[in-house]
């Protein structure tokens, strides 16, 4: 027999081994890929970056949805989450579904696990579940606080430091809804044709195609599609939100001339382009933090009592200073302090598991989806060749 009859008459058990195969090798052994990103997700992120530092703008997250859609939409909120504690963005989060509380509990409390100083009430702020959706969606264009009176934790909203400078839609200018069904209608129809509120969604890929033509519209300013929009934004988080000068000391918080000190980078379309940023967004795990000369004298002026440390732990490699985080002794942690290996760890550009995962899903999704179209493309040639030899025999 050929090759293609012997596929035609092949098990399809060794055929769906082979597929588990490919989704669980990519998943167990990550690899470093090239993800695109697309205008949608690029102009979401470039709405909430606007808002960095300022203390009259906020985002709102509603996570309109339960466990069942959870691996994509899940990582979406993850990355947003995290962009917006990197860039001192506050953050507002509430869910019209009972369903929905422990997803905002838990997506918080996996980020907030990277960010020692964000507070509940001064960083974000969790309504947690609201029903009369339709009340509270326009109650807020008036009133964010008389609207939803008090938080989770039940704390009156007008005590909380995160409620200075936010009234209404004027200043929380961003809802980003989460949903596997239609997300975004009642924020499109109710409040921003009466306030004027921006509307971002997150959805499962399936319903992707129902939401472009409110983005054709601009009814949408931003939209995250599937895994693939959640690993788009993991990678502009990495390039631009996680991106630290070693020559800048972002514990002053503000610098010589008074303006704030923020950590992270705004959105660049030349750095995003550049060859460069692919180290930056790498999901291997990375270990050396790269300087050049001036980089590395400005670093280690920043920590002068640890400067014969940083100086045994560095290694010249072709003009460029290397420091191998794996080769830092427990001793030599405690003596450099906790701050510092931080920022050191942080130089690494090396990603956490959980900023990684719609990236890590991806890669597996990509492979699985290969196998299965070259199982279509050659099952389609045998069997056309086999009719064919039947026609002539």
């Amino acid at each position: 027999m050929t090759i293609f009859e012997r596929m035609q008459k092949l098990d399809r058990r060794w055929i769906y081994i082979v597929v588990a195969l490919a989704i669980i090798i990519p998943l167990m052994i990550p690899y470093n890929s090239d993800n695109v990103t697309t205008p949608p997700t690029e102009d979401l992120y470039q709405m909430i970056d606007s808002f960095a530092g300022r203390e009259d703008r906020a985002i709102l997250l509603s996570f309109y949805h339960d466990a069942a859609t959870m691996p994509e939409l899940f990582p979406m909120e993850v990355a947003i989450l995290r962009h917006a504690f990197e860039r001192n963005v506050k953050v507002f989060t509430l869910t019209w579904t009972p369903a929905g509380a422990p997803i905002i509990d838990y997506a918080i409390n996996s980020v907030k696990e990277e960010f020692p100083d964000i507070q509940s009430g001064v960083d974000y702020c969790n309504f947690g579940y609201k029903p009369q959706a339709f009340a509270m969606v326009l109650g807020m264009g008036d009133n964010i606080a008389n609207t939803m009176n008090t938080d989770a934790e039940g704390r009156k909203l007008e005590n909380l430091p995160i409620m200075r400078g936010i009234n209404n839609y004027s200043e929380m200018n961003l809802a980003i809804e989460f949903s596997g069904s239609s997300a975004g209608g009642m924020w499109i129809t109710y409040a921003r044709p009466k306030y004027g509120l921006n509307v971002a969604v997150g959805v499962t890929a399936v319903m992707a195609a129902d939401m472009y033509p409110y983005l054709q519209s601009g009814q949408l300013v931003g939209m995250l599609s599937g895994l693939k929009g959640a690993a788009e934004y993991e990678k502009l988080v990495d390039i631009f939100a996680a991106y630290r000068d070693p020559k800048i000391d972002y514990s002053l918080k503000i610098d010589e001339d008074g303006n704030k000190i923020l950590p992270g980078r705004p959105f660049g379309r030349e750095i995003l382009e550049d060859d460069s940023s692919k180290k930056l967004s790498l999901i291997t795990t990375q270990t050396r933090a790269v300087f050049t000369p001036d980089e590395f004298a400005a670093f280690t002026a920043k920590y002068p009592e640890n400067t014969d440390i940083l100086r045994s732990l560095s290694k010249d490699e072709e003009g460029m200073m290397v420091i191998d985080i794996t080769e830092i002794s427990p001793e030599q942690r405690t003596e450099m302090g906790e701050r510092m290996y931080r920022e050191i760890d942080r130089l690494t550009r090396n990603t956490l598991y959980k900023f990684k995962v719609a990236r890590i899903g991806m890669n597996a999704q990509s492979v699985a989806h290969i196998m299965i179209i070259l199982f279509i493309i050659m099952g389609n040639i045998g069997y056309f060749i086999q009719k064919a030899r039947a026609a002539k025999n």
